[in-house]
């Protein structure tokens, strides 16, 4: 409360020269390590952490040594960790010690996922990045950053960046600039328009908008078919196919396939890199106990990425099964608009919703869950709608409802490793809980 308070009453510029200042000062520190190492940044509201686990297996399929830095981990060559802070961009302090020990560890690459409040607070700063590529861009972080085209101007700094930082030299090869930009996005012109040594465009709806020539190309996927087994499409000559379930993953590996083959890599590497992939942690995670119904946590916590999940959902979903959803929203005034939205998303879909915490910080959960609630009754829903507070006990009433068939889908905190309820972190782990929950049910019942 008392920092919140510090923040309002200090003038805006001075709080920005404060973390340029660290940022300037964590790099001194560690000796400016992304000088050594080619520095992917993944930009946009979501898919970015999809984006680089993916591009991730695609450069080691390839054989190259990968650092990543994202919301879902942290890996550094064959070592990897959960990410233990509740931001998806380390801090200035932790990043720059991240990059020195990839660098140490022998990593040629290193792809980071970067967002608009790291951005914000310069903690892009200082990096030396090669290549900046963009997903999509959908209203969030409206609040923080007062108002949208602020928000867009803050993911614009990354590719402003390319234009701004000068070129590597790694083993005697000259490192090229490269930008890679979702052109499906209505916001595509604005990202393609930063200066770029080579560009690249990626579509699944055929709207490739980069005229390719020596230095830029746009690349499409087709014969595109989603199913309840996985998802198929076809890139140039190469045929794709992966486990992973719905359409927004399809939009996930093409822009990691593209981003790889700005780096040199060929198509046939990814589409075999990509194959492999059972699951994305905390992505349509599926825990599997020997219960009869499907249990689904996932991160998904704006609307955009509630559409997505919730279409993937559907697929799944039996004739004579329910869908029973749990999710909240997170509270600290962040984003309210959204609040309403995720309950009209969930309304079209679900036939039972349990409305819980989600990272509430000092706001009051029921409040919270009455705005979602809201955008619940305007879509006339005709199912249950419970508020449980406690998002332990909430998880457990669903679970232990849920019968042969249905489908129990956990939403919001997906890998995160804390739960915020006022300034207190409290130790969280949705995976286990419900791993546990479902383990005493079955052993009940025996």
């Amino acid at each position: 409360m008392v920092k919140r308070i510090i923040k309002k009453i200090t003038p805006a510029f001075v709080i920005s020269a404060y973390h340029l200042s660290f940022a300037c000062i964590a790099a001194l520190w560690y000796r400016f390590p992304s000088e050594s190492m080619v520095v992917v940044g993944v930009t946009g509201t979501k898919g970015k952490s999809s984006v680089v686990f993916m591009l991730a297996k695609i450069l080691e399929e390839s054989g190259m040594k990968v650092a990543v830095s994202s919301s879902l981990m942290f890996k550094i060559s064959e070592n990897e960790w959960l990410n233990p802070y509740h931001m998806t961009m380390a801090g200035r302090f932790k990043l720059q010690q991240f990059l020195y020990q990839a660098k140490t560890a022998g990593c040629t690459h290193v792809i980071i996922e970067t967002t608009s409040e790291g951005i914000k607070q310069h903690r892009h700063r200082f990096i030396n990045f090669d290549v900046a590529v963009f997903t999509n861009l959908t209203p969030e972080h409206i609040e923080a950053h007062g108002g949208f085209e602020n928000y867009k101007r803050a993911k614009g700094k990354l590719f402003e960046a390319l234009a701004n930082v000068p070129h590597k030299t790694i083993g005697g090869k000259n490192i090229e600039k490269i930008s890679v930009v979702n052109t499906d996005d209505t916001h595509a012109d604005y990202f393609l328009g930063f200066p770029a040594d080579k560009t690249y465009g990626f579509s699944v709806q055929g709207k490739c908008i980069v005229p390719p020539n020596g230095r830029h190309a746009c690349v499409s996927a087709s014969a595109l078919v989603v199913s309840p087994s996985g998802v198929s499409f076809d890139v140039e000559n190469t045929k794709f196919h992966m486990h992973l379930l719905g359409q927004f993953n399809v939009e996930n590996a093409l822009c990691a396939a593209v981003t790889a083959q700005g780096l040199g890599v060929d198509l046939s590497v990814a589409a075999a890199a990509l194959a492999k992939i059972e699951e994305i942690p905390g992505r349509m995670k599926f825990i599997r106990e020997g219960q009869k119904f499907t249990a689904i946590i996932d991160f998904a916590h704006t609307p955009s990425s509630f559409e997505g999940v919730f279409a993937a959902t559907r697929q799944l979903k039996d004739p004579h099964g329910r869908i029973i959803a749990v999710f909240g929203s997170a509270g600290g005034g962040r984003d309210k608009w959204k609040r309403p939205e995720l309950g009209k998303i969930a309304a079209r879909t679900a036939d039972h919703i349990i409305l819980t915490a989600d990272d509430p910080y000092e706001e009051d959960v029921e409040e919270i869950c009455a705005a979602i609630r809201a955008g619940i009754d305007a879509e006339a829903f005709n199912g249950k709608v419970e508020v449980i507070s406690n998002r332990h006990e909430a998880i457990r009433t669903a679970l232990g409802m849920a019968r042969w068939n249905d489908i129990v889908l956990l939403l919001g905190k997906g890998t995160e490793q804390t739960l915020m309820i006022g300034n207190e972190q409290v130790p969280w782990n949705e995976e286990g809980i419900v791993i546990e929950e479902i383990r005493n049910m079955l052993y009940d019942r025996k």
